[in-house]
Formats: structure tokens, C-alpha cells, sequence
């Protein structure tokens, strides 16, 4: 690790005129990692060289990304299980100082207010009720059909923030909250609409244990498996099984990150766009 100084004439080389020796500083500030970030965040306030500012914002934001790659990838090599970690390592994409134990503490509060109401002789139907008035007429949450290709409704924080989300988001956050109840409601991998499941493992049919589907979008409503037929039946899709059964959690962060990119192609964010398929490319 270099020393202060050593990191100091590093930085007030970035703005040397030959690329070649500013590749090469960029690199080596790169090898740094995070511990670097500081130091470079107070060269950006001290300089008034827009053409510095602009190389040391371009640097900052490739360690950055760096590390929520690394991040990313250990969270799928140790298996995916925590679907919020998941949540919050994309959300650090766009905001890199995100206050993690704000959205876990928002997470609580929503599980309590649910749990305080929680009756142990409810049935699923009255369970989703109880979800469904405490997450959408308590907590304010709703899908963002008015700006429904915003990349802002990819981001975990931002939707506890503003209560607004797409399909994919609003159900991931629903599920959570449920499964933390202890509630069996888990993603579905629907194309163009992403929904949940209730299972129910003493449901041996041709279900395969889902007892019913919710809607996250549309105020947790509750339907069918001929609701999930009939719109495959629109899309002239098969009936494949992995359309009507809960997928994991790689799938989940999978198809967050691929709306981002769509968000992101559509607003003409090529070089965003560009960096989440990298992203993409941890899951295969």
C-alpha cells in the first residue's frame, strides 16, 4: 500500500496531457481500490480544472463499479440466500453511499407493523389481506405506472423511499417482508410480469404447490393458474413449468438488473447500459 504522499503526486499526475502516462496512474490508483476514493474526492474540491474534476469522477466511479462487482460475484459463490444483500449491492450501483441499516431498518418496521397484526389461526387468503392493507394502504406502496421505465424503480432504496416500484421490485420487497413472517410467498419468473407464489408443500397436484399467484403491482391481488395460462396464451408463450413455479434468487437479481439495463438503453445511457451487462455476466 502507498503511503499518503506516493498517493498525492499520483493524483496531480491524472491531468497530464500524454495519455499514456495517465493510463498508467489510473491503473495504479485503480490497484488502490477504495482506501483511494477519499484522498481523490478532496483533489475534485480543491481543483478548479473542470478537465481534472471530470478524470477523477470517471476514476471514482470505475473503482466504484469494481467493487460492487466483486461484491456481486462473492454474494452468488455463497449461494444468494439473502435476497436484500442482493437488492443493495445492485442499488450501490447508483448510489455508492448508500445507508444500508436505513433500508434494513425500513424493512423492520414494515415487518413489525404486519407481525403486530399477525393472528396465529389466519388462513393464506387472510395472511396476503393482512400484507396486502399493511404494505399498500399502511405503507404507501404502489406500482409507478407513470414513469414506469424510470431506472429508479430498480433500486431498492429508491422504492422504500419514494413507495413506488415496478413489478419486480415491489415483489421482491413483498416477499421478503413475508418470508420473514415466516409467510411461504416467493417469486415467479413470469415474462413481462414478474409475480409471486403462495406455496403450500402439503399441495402435491399439478401445481406443484402453489396454492394461489399475487400480484405486487396491482395491490397484492390474489389469482389463478388459468390467470397465468391465459396471459402466457397473449404472449404466444409455452407452458413452461419455470413460468408457474418459484425461482431463486440469482433469477430475481437477474431480471432486476436486466429492467435496469432496458431502463438504461431506452433513456439512450449507453455506457450504463454497457456496465450492467457486465454485471449480468456473473450469472451466466
Amino acid at each position: 500500500m502507498l503511503n499518503d504522499k506516493e498517493i498525492s503526486s499520483l493524483i496531480h499526475l491524472l491531468d497530464d496531457p500524454d495519455e499514456g502516462i495517465y493510463l498508467h496512474v489510473e491503473e495504479k490508483l485503480m490497484t488502490l481500490g477504495a482506501p483511494v476514493i477519499p484522498p481523490l474526492e478532496a483533489a475534485w474540491e480543491k481543483s478548479f480544472d473542470p478537465f481534472l474534476q471530470g478524470r477523477i469522477e470517471n476514476l471514482i466511479h470505475k473503482i466504484q463499479f469494481e467493487h460492487i462487482v466483486n461484491e456481486l460475484d462473492l454474494w452468488r459463490l455463497g449461494g444468494g440466500f439473502d435476497l436484500l444483500q442482493g437488492l443493495i449491492i445492485v442499488n450501490k450501483y447508483q448510489y455508492p453511499d448508500l445507508d444500508e441499516q436505513a433500508i434494513i431498518r425500513t424493512m423492520d418496521e414494515i415487518k413489525r407493523d404486519a407481525w403486530l397484526e399477525m393472528m396465529y389461526n389466519m388462513n393464506a387468503v387472510e395472511k396476503v389481506r393482512l400484507l396486502n392493507n399493511v404494505f399498500y394502504n399502511v405503507h404507501g406502496f404502489k406500482g409507478n405506472t407513470k414513469n414506469y421505465h424510470d431506472p429508479q424503480n430498480s433500486f431498492v432504496g429508491k422504492v422504500l423511499e419514494t413507495r413506488k416500484g415496478n413489478p419486480i421490485l415491489l415483489a421482491a420487497i413483498y416477499a421478503i417482508i413475508a418470508q420473514r413472517l415466516d409467510i411461504p410467498i416467493y417469486g415467479v419468473n413470469l415474462p413481462r410480469h414478474f409475480i409471486l407464489a403462495y406455496m403450500d408443500e402439503h399441495l402435491k397436484d399439478e401445481n406443484g404447490g402453489v396454492l394461489f399467484y399475487i400480484n405486487a403491482f396491482n395491490r397484492g391481488q390474489i389469482f389463478g393458474k388459468h390467470d397465468v395460462l391465459s396471459f402466457l396464451k397473449q404472449l404466444n408463450l409455452p407452458n413452461d413449468k419455470q413460468f408457474f413455479l418459484p425461482c431463486d434468487n440469482f433469477a430475481i437479481i437477474s431480471r432486476v438488473l436486466r429492467n435496469l439495463q432496458a431502463s438504461y438503453n431506452q433513456a439512450g445511457t449507453v455506457e450504463k447500459a454497457t456496465e450492467i451487462e457486465r454485471l449480468l455476466a456473473i450469472f451466466g
